[in-house]
């Protein structure tokens, strides 16, 4: 696990930790939110190395779990799952996913999800934004030094995306900008 840290503020009125799952690289990233400023805490990625796949969850699991020891994060915002065309990749990404979540929720933390549609909507305005846009967009947001590995940036926009949208009324992305189409928001 390797990671960035910043001086954390005792005041801080919430602090969200954002997961971006993957069965390879797990992206974490843990802010601030003070009235309306966000501030960034930490950040990094999971790498899990080749092997069976229950070790490979097993580090996600312990590896999220030393996270939320170390930040103390109050809320998780972690990205939903989209079906892709190869059905046993999406369900590989679902078990990573669902050790991501087991860790929350062995820390008793609330767990946010959103599509990657709702995430890129919240931070670059725009959710069909690349990978770069999204990494341009969390290092202005949080006033960053560097750019974020594209992992640890999918992770603070999920972040960012609950900051703005999701704390007090969970859901209140879906109905912004989306159209329902087929059962999906686009």
């Amino acid at each position: 696990m390797k990671a960035a840290h910043s001086d954390l503020s005792p005041q801080s009125s919430v602090r969200i930790l954002g997961i971006d799952p993957g069965l390879r690289i797990t992206g974490f990233g843990v802010i601030d939110k003070e009235g309306q400023q966000l501030h960034y805490v930490a950040s990094g990625c999971i790498k899990t190395p080749d092997g069976e796949l229950p070790a490979r969850l097993r580090v996600i699991l312990d590896s999220l779990a030393e996270v939320i020891a170390m930040h103390k994060p109050q809320l998780a915002a972690i990205e939903k799952v989209f079906v892709n065309v190869n059905p046993q990749s999406t369900l590989l990404l679902g078990q990573a996913r669902g050790a991501a979540i087991c860790a929350a929720v062995l820390a008793d933390l609330p767990v946010a999800e959103y599509t990657a549609l709702q995430v890129k909507q919240a931070v670059v305005g725009n959710g069909h934004a690349d990978k770069e846009q999204v990494q341009s967009m969390v290092t202005r947001l949080l006033k960053l030094s560097g750019t974020p590995s594209p992992d640890a940036a999918d992770a603070l926009a999920c972040a960012i995306c609950h900051a703005h949208g999701g704390l007090g009324n969970l859901g209140a992305l879906a109905g912004k900008s989306f159209k329902v189409r087929g059962g999906r928001m686009v």
